[in-house]
């Protein structure tokens, strides 16, 4: 589940607006297999009718396909817990905040923070993104990604967000300008993989026709550099 208020009404938005960003967030090379089971829908359960915003608090909920999978081993009531039921893992993640959760909250099993600290959290917030996407292009705005880095493998430097540009981008499972970048990005990962390693990266993000005058000069947390470190 995941509300999202501030949205004016009178925007046209479909669910397959939504989904089909849910759609982008789940390709990519070398992504989890979790990928492969969940197949990401949003259910739009207030605030639009008609096909337009309400201006109302919008809720959606995106069901997770392989919760049946884990019923038992997360269930709410101590009675339907039973030892043959858990299997409980104490090696934490590197790199993710199993081992600050367990110590913080004196927890004996991992899982339980790694359920939240999940990847599978983006989720809802690719689909609220969706709608302010949505939103930011009624006013002409416009935001573009891609990745300058994994591992020491850096792609094209310098681009402009041309139609051209980001459709490269787009049909690249890595967001690369340069596909010899990308082949190389691509023998980088399977390597990783086989050792059973990760890689780090970079990747840029461009608006356009963005106003001046937004954030503040004059509080230091109503900077928009302040803002932005604080949504991150």
């Amino acid at each position: 589940m995941v509300i999202l208020e501030g949205i004016p009404a009178g925007l046209r938005l479909s669910s397959e607006e939504i989904d089909r960003e849910l759609k982008r967030r789940q390709v990519g090379y070398g992504r989890s297999p979790r990928m492969q089971i969940e197949k990401d829908e949003a259910e739009i359960l207030s605030g639009i009718r008609g096909g337009k915003t309400l201006g109302s608090p919008i809720a959606l909920m995106i069901k997770n396909l392989d919760w049946k999978n884990w019923q038992k081993m997360m269930a709410v009531e101590d009675s339907d817990m039973n030892s043959e039921n858990i299997q409980i893992l104490t090696r934490p993640r590197p790199g993710h905040a199993d081992l600050a959760g367990v110590i913080k909250y004196n927890l004996d099993d991992v899982r339980d923070v790694l359920e939240r600290a999940s990847a599978r959290e983006t989720a809802a917030r690719v689909a609220v993104g969706a709608i302010c996407k949505k939103f930011l292009a009624e006013l002409d705005l416009f935001i573009y990604s891609r990745v300058i880095q994994i591992g020491t493998v850096k792609d094209t430097p310098g681009w402009e967000p041309t139609a051209d540009n980001y459709q490269l981008i787009e049909n690249s499972p890595l967001r690369c300008l340069s596909k010899a970048a990308e082949e190389e990005i691509v023998a980088l990962i399977d390597l990783a993989a086989k050792e059973g390693d990760s890689l780090g990266g970079v990747f840029e993000i461009m608006v356009t026709n963005l106003p001046v005058g937004l954030g503040s000069y004059i509080q230091w947390d109503l900077k928009l550099d302040a803002r932005l470190a604080r949504a991150l």
